[in-house]
């Protein structure tokens, strides 16, 4: 491989980077270039830690021959063996030295002294060669602060200092574009976890501006939990989170599962929607997520009285009208939200719930937008003056003995 195979793979992984192709397509792509240029490449491995609610980071693999999982998530390496291992790789050396490239001539005597050492080893790799690009302060993005990779092959004589030369030169770059694609997941996952999958994307196809919202009919969720004051008055404020991330995760799930999307979560309650272009659909929808939801109760509230933990039930209202959906705040901060007097409305009927003594009320809008057969499962349990709303309505639950016939 000569100085010339360097820019054209250069340009390569630039072009993939700005393309926006996956990082494993990219990892895949690069070492397969190398090794065709007569780079002997026989394995390669990259990882970055990255800001998700669950997984700390993201690692893609090549190999000449083997068929292996391109891409896998890593959870925390904080504790117990997921630490242990971390703490003894080559990468973990890196980071906690002020080496940027540790090599091991594993056909020619060095020590198998890092995790997966031995492994790579007895595979019949002769040379391994781990490096670490790190960001500076500016490029940093919470744990995500290098780019890790590593690369091995079988040739009889290792990598020659030719071969690692080339390497220095173009690692870089691929770290670039990876972290590149990365940022753009980063992003995507940011806006779908504050605001809700469908906002989300709505935001990422470029609709921020201040005022920008469409008009939409759509079924409105609004729960929350039954004394939640009087348990957070008298449990642990530890025990608080935990209570509201439990209720919170079988409320929400419900709700995805379902086909809604999660608007806000403001303290214990959630503003969800439902939408579609047939009203029936987009009610029936919503009455699913309530059915799945007492599912989830059921376990959920089992297990927690299993370990002693308080429980509780959660209140929905559910109603259906045209609302506002779209950006709605100052120059400096918006919000993707839904606005309009049907969302008023849901708020009130949910807190009906707990003067009627029923964990779920329906409006009239919404009983009147589901056909007339399966309006039966309905009861009517009287006609109410919600605060702040001009008209009185009748709001209905479900009929507990028509379901059970």
């Amino acid at each position: 491989m000569d100085y010339s195979d360097v820019s054209t793979i250069a340009a390569w992984v630039t072009e993939q980077g700005l393309k926006g192709v996956s990082e494993a397509e990219l990892m895949t792509g690069f070492c397969a270039a190398c090794r065709n240029a007569g780079l002997p490449l026989d394995r390669g491995l990259a990882l970055m830690d990255t800001l998700h609610p669950v997984h700390e980071g993201r690692a893609f693999r090549w190999d000449s021959v083997e068929e292996i999982e391109a891409e896998f998530e890593y959870g925390p390496t904080s504790s117990g063996e997921a630490a242990a291992n971390w703490q003894r790789s080559a990468f973990y050396h890196l980071w906690s030295g002020n080496e940027r490239e540790v090599r091991r001539r594993l056909g020619f005597g060095d020590p198998t002294d890092f995790s997966m050492l031995d492994k790579i080893a007895e595979a019949g790799h002769t040379d391994f060669v781990a490096m670490m690009h790190r960001f500076s302060e500016a490029g940093t993005i919470g744990e995500m602060d290098c780019f890790f990779s590593h690369f091995a092959t079988k040739h009889p004589e290792g990598f020659s200092d030719h071969d690692l030369a080339i390497l220095r030169k173009l690692v870089p770059v691929l770290g670039l574009a990876i972290k590149c694609i990365a940022l753009g997941r980063i992003a995507r996952t940011i806006a779908e976890v504050y605001l809700g999958e469908d906002a989300a994307r709505q935001v990422m196809e470029g609709k921020i501006s201040r005022g920008k919202s469409e008009r939409i009919s759509a079924a409105l969720w609004f729960s929350d939990l039954l004394n939640y004051t009087k348990i957070s008055d008298r449990v642990p404020p530890e025990e608080i989170i935990p209570l509201l991330n439990d209720y919170s995760e079988v409320a929400i799930s419900a709700i995805h599962e379902a086909g809604g999307n999660v608007l806000k979560l403001i303290g214990d309650g959630v503003l969800a929607i439902f939408k579609g272009e047939v009203p029936a659909e987009t009610c029936r929808a919503a009455l699913s997520a309530e059915s799945l939801l007492r599912e989830k109760l059921v376990t959920l509230n089992a297990a927690r009285a299993a370990d002693g933990r308080p429980t509780t039930d959660v209140y929905i209202g559910l109603h259906i009208g045209d609302v506002f959906y779209g950006n709605i705040g100052s120059q400096n901060r918006l919000d993707f939200t839904v606005i309009g007097p049907a969302v008023n409305e849901v708020s009130r009927i949910a807190s009906m719930c707990r003067s009627v003594d029923l964990n779920l009320l329906i409006s009239s809008d919404f009983a009147s937008a589901i056909p007339e057969e399966e309006r039966a499962a309905l009861a009517c349990v009287g006609r109410y003056a919600l605060r702040g709303v001009q008209r009185a309505q009748e709001l209905y639950t479900l009929d507990s003995a028509r379901l059970a016939d």
